[in-house]
This record gives C-alpha cells, sequence and structure tokens, in this order.
C-alpha cells in the first residue's frame, strides 16, 4: 500500500470546499427588505382601517369647498357696468344679489359684446328709454294709458326712475331699458336688474331726442361698448 506524503494531504485540504459563509452586508440587507415589508403591510392596514372615516371627512371638505367657491365666485362678479352711448357715459350698479340671474344674463351678454352698436330704439318721455336690435315689445299705448294713476299709487324705492331692467318673457331678445319716472307696475313688466348710478343727465338727454308717432327716435342714439367693473 502505497503511503501519501504530507505534503500531499495538505494539498487535498487545500482543495477540499467548506461550508459557504453569509457575509454581515447580505444579512444586513435581507433585515432590510424585511423591515420594509413590515412597514408597508402596517402603512396599508392603517389606511384602509381609517379609509371610511376620512372619507367622510373628505366629502364634507369638498361640499365646503364648493360653497365657499360658489360663494367667492358670487362676489367676485363685477358689480357695475359703464355703458358708453352716443350721448356719453352711464355708470350702472347690478343688484347681483336681488336679481341673480338677470345679472348673470346681463354679464354674459356683455361678454359676448351683445349690446355694442345696440340702438335705442324706443323713448316715451317721462317714461323710459329702450334700447335692442328688435322692434320693440313694449305695449307702449297700455303703459301711457296708465300714467294717470302713477300719483295715486304707492311707489317702492325699486320703482323709482333710473332703474335699469329688461322686459318679461322675451327669450329672444335681451332688451334694455332705463326708467325716467315712477312706474308703480314696474314688476309686473320688467325684470329690474340695476339702477343708475352716474350718468342721469344722460340718460335725460337721450329722453328728450324728436321721436315719431311711434316713439321711435328720429336721429339715431346708440350703444357704443358696455365695460363691467368691479369697483365705481
Amino acid at each position: 500500500m502505497a503511503r501519501i506524503k504530507p505534503q500531499a494531504l495538505l494539498n487535498q485540504s487545500k482543495k477540499k470546499k467548506g461550508p459557504s459563509r453569509i457575509s454581515v452586508s447580505t444579512i444586513f440587507m435581507c433585515s432590510l427588505v424585511i423591515a420594509l415589508v413590515i412597514l408597508s403591510l402596517v402603512a396599508t392596514y392603517r389606511h384602509f382601517s381609517q379609509r371610511p372615516r376620512n372619507q367622510t371627512g373628505n366629502e364634507m371638505q369638498r361640499f365646503e369647498d364648493i360653497n365657499v367657491a360658489s360663494e367667492s365666485k358670487k362676489y367676485d362678479l363685477p358689480g357695475y357696468a359703464d355703458i358708453n352711448t352716443s350721448k356719453g357715459l352711464i355708470t350702472v350698479e347690478l343688484f347681483k344679489e336681488g336679481s341673480p340671474e338677470a345679472v348673470d344674463k346681463f354679464l354674459d351678454l356683455c361678454e359676448k359684446g351683445h349690446f355694442k352698436g345696440m340702438e335705442f330704439n324706443q323713448v316715451i318721455k317721462n317714461y323710459m328709454v329702450q334700447a335692442g336690435h328688435s322692434p320693440s315689445s313694449v305695449p307702449v299705448e297700455e303703459w301711457t294709458s296708465k300714467g294717470k294713476l302713477r300719483s295715486r299709487l304707492h311707489t317702492s324705492p325699486k320703482h323709482e326712475a333710473f332703474m335699469v331692467g329688461t322686459t318679461k318673457g322675451n327669450s329672444k331678445e335681451f332688451e334694455l331699458l332705463i326708467t325716467t319716472a315712477p312706474i308703480p307696475d314696474l314688476n309686473d313688466r320688467l325684470i329690474v336688474f340695476g339702477r343708475v348710478l352716474k350718468g342721469e343727465d344722460v340718460v335725460q338727454e337721450i329722453e328728450e331726442v324728436d321721436t315719431d308717432e311711434h316713439y321711435q327716435p328720429k336721429s339715431t342714439i346708440g350703444i357704443i361698448d358696455v365695460t363691467l367693473k368691479r369697483d365705481v
């Protein structure tokens, strides 16, 4: 039997592989991954456990934000309008709270340039001046026949002179009317959405123009443009 030399035994022992050792960095990384997984599970549990309560709170907050936004929008709307006519400037205060729908319609038409170039197509002395793109829908004879009753009827501030409105029931045309005298039955005929703040003399000058038998001005008087303002 051949005898193995000590040197050969030493070489063989070097060739044998011992069990692989796990490094410290590997252990650290595994621990970190496990910790992250646990934290993720805990966060997910908390999220779903609190979701119904948070959802209710968020919905309430959302409704409050909508209400605040609508109120802010309401008060941010222009409250005044400069009506530049061929006779001069008329400044109108808009009744945003009293007639919100009419004011919204008026503002929308102003932005679209609806009143630019609109003519005053009817002038009734001691009653009103009216501007529009189509023939007037105001029943002049019926209105003027009630003039004798004005002094007998009680009038409120809303029925005073220099009120700004549009005719009721006329969905096709937004007419612009300015009263030049108190009209007791004004609410039955017009939707009042403002009043003249400055330029009463301009309204009176328009009122004094010569008209034909149909109360139409013999000379052209019109609106050049309308400028919306938040402050006077």
